[in-house]
Parts: structure tokens; sequence; C-alpha cells
């Protein structure tokens, strides 16, 4: 019997694509802000990696924020090697659609990128994000330290409490460490500051972090 998996619940590592071992091959330039996409960043940048829905809109959210270093997009939290933008959306990779964010501490903050993040899109949705339905679209806060946890962790609680209070949903955010960052394919990178009335899919509760 051949057995096809519902695009809404996350494969398990027996199910999931096997991908390869190639990495994207990513060369350019950040089209807006014209730093590179690649490590190495300068000394003292900060990394933290968002999934808030389809990646394109996310990723101009981010580049727009004052000490924002770099931006790109790709798949985190799920299993398949270096996968492919066509992997990702069959729902048998387990990654998210992401937004790789590279900022300087001393300009912003990671507490003011997690405004930024509860903000612009709605985090009780599960495994879809406005019309976009899929594994790939849930919201997520993948983490390189115990400290980026934790101020995460602290945010949710926060956000959970401003939504109660509004009457909304709870939160199905999944809080992770980042267990590796596969770039996206170069026409997905600054997708709209290449396609300016491209698809945008965000939309936030209207519920502001204090």
């Amino acid at each position: 019997m051949f057995y096809v998996q519902p695009k809404i619940i996350l494969p398990t590592p027996e199910q999931a694509l096997p991908g390869r071992k190639e990495k994207m091959p990513i060369t350019h330039a950040h089209m807006v802000l014209s730093t590179p996409l690649h490590e190495p960043f300068p000394a003292g940048m900060e990394k933290i990696v968002f999934g808030l829905g389809c990646f394109w809109g996310a990723e101009r959210r981010f580049w727009m924020q004052e000490g924002v270093y770099t931006t790109a997009v790709g798949y985190s939290g799920g299993y398949t090697l270096n996968p492919t933008y066509e992997e990702v959306c069959s729902g048998l990779t387990g990654h998210n659609e992401v937004v790789l964010v590279v900022f300087d501490p001393a300009k912003t903050s990671l507490k003011k990128l997690l405004k930024v993040f509860w903000e612009s899109h709605n985090p009780t949705q599960g495994m879809r994000q406005g019309n976009d339905c899929g594994t790939q679209y849930r919201s997520g806060i993948y983490t390189f330290d115990d400290q980026q946890t934790n101020l995460a962790t602290a945010t949710l609680v926060e956000y959970q409490a401003a939504l109660k209070a509004a009457e909304l949903g709870e939160i199905t955010t999944e809080i992770l460490p980042v267990n590796e960052f596969y770039y996206a394919e170069p026409y997905h990178q600054q997708y709209l500051a290449k396609n300016p009335n491209g698809y945008c899919g965000l939309g936030g509760t209207g519920v502001c972090l204090n």
C-alpha cells in the first residue's frame, strides 16, 4: 500500500527524505544590505532563526530592522540533508521555512527582534499561517544557546498572557535549539526585493508584546 504523508503532520526521521551531501551554492551578497549571507560574520554579531510562515515576507520584515546585519532564508527544524524547496513543500522533510537573522547587539537586542517575531504573525495556528497550510509554515524559534532559549520562552509566556487577555488562542510556537540551517535556493533570497509585488502572507494578531 502506498503511503502518503499528510502535509500537516511532521514525518518521523524514518519517513523523511534523505536529501544530499551537496550544499546549496550561495555566493552573492545580500541584495538590500550588501552584506554577506554566509559566515564568517564580523566579530560580536549574534544569530537567531525564526519561522513565521512564508519566508519571503518574514525575511523582509527582519532586514528592515535597525541593527540587523544580514538575513537569509532557508530550512531548519527537520531531518532531510540540504533539502530543496520542492522537498520541503512535500511535507516529507520535517523542515520549516525560516529566516536566519544576524544582528549587532550593540545596535539592537534579541528582545526587540522577538517583539517583531511575535507581532508579525499569528502564532496560534499550528501547521499553517493564514492561507498557507503545511508543516513548513509552523511558528518556530530556533536558538543558538540557553540564554536565547530562556528569553524566547519568557516572551512566549508574556505574549500568551496578552493573547489570552484579547481572547485569542493558545500559542503553538516551537522553541528548539538550531539543529542545522540549510540555505534556500538563490532565487528565494531577498525575494521581495527582487519581486516587489510578490506574495507576502504575513499577518499579525494585532496584539502587542510590551
